[in-house]
C-alpha cells in the first residue's frame, strides 16, 4: 500500500474516499459519548481529555526528571511544609484564577463580566472545546489548585530550596490578604 501525497485530505488509502476508518471510529465513538453524557448541553469532554493528558504528560515529565537526577521521594512531608504548600496551594491559584492582574493570562479564553471585590474579578468562559475547558480551568480555583499544588509538592522534591522560598512568599501573601481584609472590617 502507497500513499499519495497528492490525493485530497480525507481520502482513504485505497482511493475509496473513506478516509481513516479506525481514526472515525474513535471519534464517533467519543461523539456518542459525548452525547450520552450531555445529551443537548454542549460540554467540553474533549478538552477535557486534552487537559487530563497534558497533566499526565507534566507529572510524567516532573517523573522522569527526578528519576535523572536520582533524585528519591521523601518518606513524608513536615507538618511545616504541608501548611506552606496548602496556603501557597490557595493563594496562588487565586492569583491565577481571579486576579485583576492575571486576567491578561485568562483573556483568551474569557469574558470579564464584573470586579469581585479585594482585585478579584468574575469572568464567564467562552469558546468550545479545548478553548472551553481551558477557559474553565482559568477560572476556577478548585479546578487550578490541583495543578498548582502538583506542581509544588513536585517542587518540593526535585528544589526543595526554591520552592520552600516560592511556598513561603505566597502563604506571606496570603495572610498579608487576610490581615487587609480584617483591617477594612475593623473600620
Amino acid at each position: 500500500m502507497t500513499i499519495d501525497p497528492h490525493k485530497p485530505a480525507g481520502r482513504g488509502f485505497d482511493g475509496t474516499g473513506g478516509g481513516n476508518t479506525f481514526a472515525m471510529s474513535i471519534a464517533e465513538s467519543f461523539h456518542r459519548v459525548q452525547v450520552a453524557y450531555a445529551e443537548d448541553e454542549r460540554r467540553p469532554l474533549f478538552g477535557y481529555l486534552a487537559s487530563l493528558c497534558t497533566f499526565g504528560a507534566l507529572a510524567g515529565i516532573a517523573t522522569a526528571a527526578g528519576r535523572r537526577r536520582g533524585t528519591r521521594l521523601p518518606e513524608r512531608f513536615t507538618a511545616g511544609d504541608t501548611v506552606l504548600l496548602a496556603v501557597a496551594t490557595h493563594k496562588a491559584s487565586r492569583l491565577l484564577t481571579k486576579s485583576s492582574i492575571t486576567s491578561v493570562l485568562r483573556a483568551p479564553f474569557t469574558r470579564y463580566e464584573q470586579p469581585a471585590g479585594a482585585a478579584e474579578v468574575n469572568e464567564s468562559v467562552r469558546g468550545h472545546g479545548v478553548r472551553h475547558a481551558a477557559g474553565e480551568l482559568m477560572t476556577c480555583p478548585f479546578c487550578s489548585g490541583v495543578w498548582v499544588a502538583s506542581a509544588l509538592t513536585a517542587g518540593l522534591v526535585l528544589a526543595p530550596k526554591a520552592t520552600r522560598l516560592v511556598t513561603t512568599t505566597l502563604s506571606a501573601v496570603a495572610a498579608s490578604d487576610w490581615l487587609h481584609l480584617a483591617y477594612d472590617a475593623s473600620k
